[in-house]
């Protein structure tokens, strides 16, 4: 059994782990009284990711205690950061992994069940030349059959004063270009028609492989043109030598592979989202009218002492172009209130900010240090927690007023919807989410399997979902359904 906390990146390392251990032999199971294997993949992102964790593992030693073979691991981004801790606190453990190491999970249990101590094993980065390093190049588990998440990049390189990914998942490593590409035709013919390409920064994507392409000119070790096509992409290869990312043009190849019908990407940055990519995104069918670029605040004082690298006026001017260039463009952010220092001034500005920009939906927080952050040292600028979740809530009606006023506008609309499966609140009805990464219910007129693709007329709409009649089938899934089998 995996258990995953965080964000679509511990999602897709956890589909990776499933197919580590299902390719040794292992079967999923329900519950962790059934399990011989329960691996806990870790987020650190939140301030409660500690109590979760240490939550799971105190209820994990009562069955243990009655399971005494059942193996315990934890990974992810908590385990690189606390590796020491939770081996000191959770001696039941069996084997600890960081985030630069997923594919040796079974490696180490081995070790662990070979010596019977505990093993811990936390790398502090990651080989760029190690395609192994890579989750996506490991065996594979999907939740789902039509959908699939691609790493594209690991790691981050910028220096963001609230964030903990950069000690945790290292510097920014580009996946080749062509091991993407394959990854994706494959799932292609395995009825994927759905892709999310992943990084903690995709729009530098491919910067640091151009950055070596193009010291590598001149020298001895001068790659073939078959090489750099492989590594950079076609149009990269073609004559060019100027560093630069690469992500437009993935977009351009992930788009035109036969059988993608919908391209996701998450998530990019403010500072470098470039025109080449909003290009990209216009002219590729398949890539979704959807956009999530973080904000974080609206004060240019506080964005500069997050580090951001833009100020209010540029992100708002990127985003014009954005719709400029799609006029049916969703946008969803990501925005801290009560970041270190944050006046009530400077909170009215990011209500000015979020105002103007229409968001369609928006991931909101109250500022929560994390140790081993620059901004976790502000403890002299900390904003009283009953100040920031009342702040948030003021937030929150800005954001509902201009989410619902989009949710509404699409009244009367026939979308195209991707099947997802029944509704979690009335089975009756099935759940799927249009190109814009809305969710819309309706109910079918006869069993529809998910993964379809069907055209729906939206009647009603609320800030979160819409509800809508169902129109036609477009097309049916080709996907593999997984049936769990046992030995007997």
């Amino acid at each position: 059994m995996v258990r995953t906390f965080g964000c679509q990146m511990n999602e897709h390392d956890s589909e990776r782990l499933a197919g580590l251990l299902e390719a040794d032999g292992y079967q999923p199971v329900d519950s962790e009284s059934e399990a011989d294997v329960v691996i806990l993949n870790t987020c650190c992102i939140r301030e409660n990711a500690d109590s979760k964790l240490y939550g799971t593992l105190g209820h994990l030693k009562s069955v243990k205690d009655n399971n005494p073979d059942l193996e315990i691991m934890v990974g992810g981004c908590l385990a690189q950061k606390d590796r020491d801790l939770i081996a000191e606190k959770a001696p039941h453990v069996g084997v600890v992994f960081g985030t630069h190491n997923v594919g040796r999970a079974l490696e180490l249990l081995e070790e662990h069940r070979e010596g019977g101590e505990q093993v811990v094993e936390i790398l502090e980065e990651t080989v760029a030349a190690d395609k192994e390093s890579f989750p996506s190049a490991l065996p594979v588990v999907r939740e789902v059959g039509w959908a699939a998440w691609v790493t594209i990049q690991i790691g981050c390189d910028n220096n963001c004063a609230f964030c903990i990914v950069p000690s945790v998942r290292g510097v920014e490593v580009s996946r080749p270009f062509g091991d993407i590409v394959r990854e994706i035709e494959i799932a292609a013919t395995d009825g994927v028609s759905e892709v999310t390409l992943l990084g903690q920064n995709v729009n530098s994507y491919g910067r640091d492989i151009t950055l070596d392409l193009r010291n590598r000119v001149g020298s001895a070790g001068v790659p073939e043109p078959s090489e750099i096509a492989d590594l950079a992409g076609r149009s990269f290869a073609n004559g060019q030598t100027r560093a630069r990312p690469l992500f437009a043009d993935l977009l351009r190849a992930v788009g035109a592979i036969e059988g993608i019908e919908r391209v996701r990407y998450t998530s990019p940055h403010p500072k470098d989202l470039r025109d080449d990519t909003i290009a990209a995104m216009a002219e590729t069918d398949s890539v979704c009218a959807h956009l999530h670029l973080p904000l974080q605040s609206g004060s240019d004082r506080i964005l500069a002492a997050m580090h951001r690298g833009y100020t209010a006026d540029r992100y708002l001017s990127r985003l014009s172009r954005a719709r400029a260039a799609i006029p049916d463009l969703a946008v969803s952010t990501d925005i801290i209130v009560g970041f270190p220092g944050e006046t009530e001034r400077e909170f009215a500005e990011t209500l000015e900010v979020a105002a103007e920009a229409r968001f369609d939906n928006a991931y909101t927080f109250v500022y929560s240090p994390r140790p081993g952050t620059e901004a976790a040292e502000m403890t002299a600028q900390f904003v009283d927690h009953g100040v920031g979740v009342e702040r948030m809530k003021r937030l929150r009606a800005v954001v509902e007023r201009s989410s619902k006023l989009a949710q509404v506008a699409r009244i009367g609309n026939t979308e195209t919807v991707i099947v997802e499966g029944p509704s979690k609140r009335n089975p009756d009805r099935l759940s799927g989410r249009t190109e814009h990464n809305r969710l819309v219910h309706f109910t079918p007129p006869a069993p529809i399997r998910g993964g379809s693709v069907v055209s729906v007329r939206i009647v009603e709409a609320s800030i979160t979902n819409m509800i809508a009649e169902f129109v036609e089938v477009v097309r049916e899934p080709t996907h593999k359904t997984r049936i769990p089998v046992t030995a007997g």
